[in-house]
């Protein structure tokens, strides 16, 4: 087995997150941030610790597989919580930790640039439709 020399175990270490590196474990973030229920819930929850009923009211249209799977997959990444307390029914909070708050400021410069822009983008898709039918 060959040695490495220093300068090729730091260039490893650089490319291990480097996201346009194929193995990169970073690609699967970017996958589930990219997620368009990912941003709506943890936009939602940046209002506060919401309990899943008002999460499943307030981001309409997501199903109940999805909401569950979502919020699964941003409890599992750290970026929310989920509090079980003692009831009937048993009442399920979630509320974004420390990490998740830090993406809110990304998160929600999206959200924003996306519903003050869409006008724009529909008027180029439609430019872009009719120069391509």
């Amino acid at each position: 087995m060959a040695t490495k020399t220093a300068v090729e175990r730091r260039d490893e270490a650089r490319q291990a997150f480097d996201a346009y590196f194929a193995q990169c474990p970073s690609r699967k973030l970017l996958d589930r941030l990219s997620d368009k229920w990912v941003t709506l819930l943890l936009s939602a929850l940046a209002e506060g610790p919401r309990r899943y009923s008002d999460l499943a009211r307030r981001v309409a249209g997501v199903s109940q597989k999805m909401l569950t799977q979502t919020l699964r997959g941003l409890e599992r990444d750290g970026l929310v919580s989920r509090t079980l307390t003692p009831s009937v029914p048993v009442r399920v909070d979630y509320a974004l930790t420390p990490l998740g708050e830090s993406l809110m400021p990304l998160v929600g410069a999206i959200k924003s640039w996306a519903e003050t822009h869409i006008e724009d983008v529909e008027a180029a898709r439609d430019r872009y439709d009719a120069a391509n039918a």
